[in-house]
């Protein structure tokens, strides 16, 4: 495992055929406040030239770093690959088509250590496809226990910090969402994740993803309750009606 450096977050970020939008989530990170950091992207054996673009971005600033594939594995195996690269004492997680507003970081930093959090999260608005419209604040919850996160949508991947101090060795699952899967696993030994609700990430809302597909999203999250979290029917039930109904109230505007 590379040297740990305690104040240096370390951003990971898969990429796969994301040429004609990663150099915009990059720009966002270069126009931080908060300026220790490294940015890990880990190009999934892309069909475009996302890594030939990311090598130019490598070369403007050496904070940038890239970390190729050697076949395509998707965002879980890439989130890992880039994590066995990162030498922060912090980990955030950023996708290939989200932006982060200039106080992102520096806002969370500070929030975390002020609470002690292992995990924490961030409210966001969403932005079409081509960055134009906008929408209202999503908000969060203070904080989020394991339970509380089981029946709830609240963090999105690309508002998280964790500490790397608390958590130790960081590593997602190859499962359908191993975001919210990772999540669980750092808040179930009874770790508490906090949330700052404020505006400070841009979803950016692809007709092609994954999440969009409400019936698919549904049928995983209850496999994550059943095979992965192993609850039985009836709490699998209580915590599938409780993350349901929160999406839908989400997902009403834009």
């Amino acid at each position: 495992m590379p040297v740990v450096n305690a104040h240096r977050v370390s951003i990971i970020t898969p990429a796969y055929k994301a040429a004609q939008i990663i150099g915009e989530t990059i720009e966002s990170v270069l126009g931080q406040t908060y300026s220790d950091w490294e940015m890990l992207i880990a190009e999934d054996c892309s069909p475009d030239n996302t890594r030939d673009v990311i090598r130019e971005w490598e070369k403007k600033d050496p904070r940038i770093k890239l970390v190729s594939m050697p076949a395509n594995g998707g965002p879980a195996m890439a989130r890992n690959e880039a994590l066995a690269h990162a030498t922060g004492g912090w980990i955030a997680f950023l996708d290939s088509d989200d932006v982060w507003l200039p106080e992102k970081l520096e806002r969370t930093m500070a929030y975390a250590r002020a609470n002690g959090s292992a995990l924490t999260y961030t409210g966001f608005r969403r932005m079409s496809a081509d960055g134009v419209r906008t929408g209202k604040q999503v908000h969060v919850p203070r904080t989020l226990s394991y339970h509380a996160l089981l029946g709830n949508t609240a963090i999105a991947t690309s508002t998280v910090l964790v500490n790397r101090t608390e958590v130790g060795d960081l590593r997602m699952r190859k499962t359908y969402y191993d975001d919210f899967d990772c999540w669980l696993q750092i808040l179930k030994p009874g770790r508490i994740a906090y949330g700052l609700d404020e505006d400070l990430m841009r979803y950016r809302v692809l007709s092609q993803s994954v999440s969009r597909n409400k019936r698919r999203s549904a049928m995983h999250v209850w496999r994550a309750y059943r095979e992965l979290e192993k609850l039985s029917v009836l709490k699998s039930a209580w915590y599938f009606g409780q993350y349901a109904l929160r999406g839908l109230l989400k997902y009403r505007q834009f």
